[in-house]
């Protein structure tokens, strides 16, 4: 998975999940360029920051025409706070659809002429939300259930010059997982619903990322990658009372590991 020569762009890619994959990225030796609304806390080592409301379409358009080579675009930025369906107007939730939706499709056309020249890929960043209930964050659901068609419908029209494909990632330990899951003892107790017993870490995305965008990922395409830990045991596993004695507990999961 050496990417030495190639150009990659990260968007949303200072912290979290998105600084997880630009590290990967930089350690695959890919020029890395990371685009986000704000400057990261911590400068990244080895990529090169541009500020860009990806929201803005003209934008976007200007940033992709001035880079003077593309091989992978890594479409990360979104997310959204807990909101229940109710307690927002159609228009907050409008724009959680936007900023986990359109903005990945709006970059991806932007970048389109430079990742075909180069044959290059496009890795969508999705969610194991978007392909379940996802209770007081329903508009982000959706928008990652739908990040995930446009992925597949892209990688037929733009075959066989650039391949698309989305890891679905499942729950990851950042900096902000104390607002998802409370403190520790929380993390702890939601790591054990886990079958290999705990939380992904950044770096666990970004090796998945880089795989999808290396020669070694070249007959991958329209494909959705699994990236969370064996998923989630089913409910009633727990709740029944038959075969107890025979059935298979879930592991206990050791002491998450810390944010990388």
């Amino acid at each position: 998975m050496d990417l030495n020569g190639k150009v990659a762009v990260v968007t949303g890619g200072t912290r979290g999940v998105g600084a997880g994959i630009a590290r990967a990225f930089v350690e695959a030796g890919a020029e890395v360029v990371v685009c986000a609304r704000r400057p990261p806390e911590q400068p990244l080592k080895g990529t090169e920051f541009v500020p860009l409301d990806l929201r803005d379409p003209d934008a976007v358009r200007e940033f992709f025409a001035g880079l003077p080579r593309l091989d992978a675009l890594v479409n990360n930025a979104g997310g959204a706070p807990y909101r229940p369906l109710d307690q927002a107007p159609v228009e907050w939730h409008a724009r959680v659809i936007e900023l986990n939706l359109t903005t990945a499709l709006g970059a991806s056309l932007a970048a389109y002429e430079q990742l075909r020249r180069a044959r290059g890929a496009v890795v969508m960043i999705g969610s194991v939300s978007g392909g379940r209930p996802s209770p007081g964050s329903a508009a982000y659901g959706a928008a990652k259930a739908g990040l995930e068609s446009l992925a597949r419908s892209m990688a037929v029209e733009w075959a066989p010059e650039v391949r698309v494909n989305t890891l679905v990632v499942g729950m990851v330990r950042t900096e902000l997982s104390h607002l998802h899951y409370g403190g520790e003892d929380g993390i702890e107790a939601v790591s054990r619903t886990v079958p290999l017993g705990r939380l992904a870490v950044p770096s666990d995305i970004g090796a998945a990322a880089v795989f999808l965008a290396s020669d070694a990922a070249a007959y991958i395409s329209g494909a959705s990658l699994l990236v969370h830990g064996g998923g989630e045991a089913p409910a009633f596993l727990d709740a029944a009372t038959a075969n107890k004695e025979t059935s298979v507990p879930m592991k206990q999961a050791s002491t998450p590991q810390k944010e990388a």
